[in-house]
């Protein structure tokens, strides 16, 4: 029996409940990273602001780019799963259905 959650096999009532705590987890962790990813760049835009002002070269791109890789690495994984690599339908795919 397949659940309809990410189509993870599931047997009982509890692992269910297992998984959806386990995606809550991600998903809230997720949704924190994406404050902490505004505020360290606001200030980092700050710093660059008041030390070399709006004309100079803007620095704090490279840290955005490399945090916000993060950010979608841990998007994936909150949101997309195991949709992605589903066994499930890899198995479809090759019995032909």
């Amino acid at each position: 029996m397949y659940s309809t959650i990410k189509n993870i096999p599931m047997n009982t009532e509890e692992q269910r409940d297992e998984l959806l705590w386990r995606i809550a987890k991600k998903r809230a962790a997720f949704k924190q990273a994406c404050t902490v990813y505004f505020f360290v760049n606001a200030f980092l835009v700050g710093i660059w602001f008041f030390s070399t002002g709006p004309f100079g070269y803007f620095w704090p791109k490279w840290p955005m780019l490399g945090m916000a890789f993060g950010l979608a690495v841990q998007y994936f994984d909150a949101y997309q799963g195991n949709a992605i690599f589903s066994a499930e339908d890899e198995y479809k795919r090759l019995k032909g259905e």
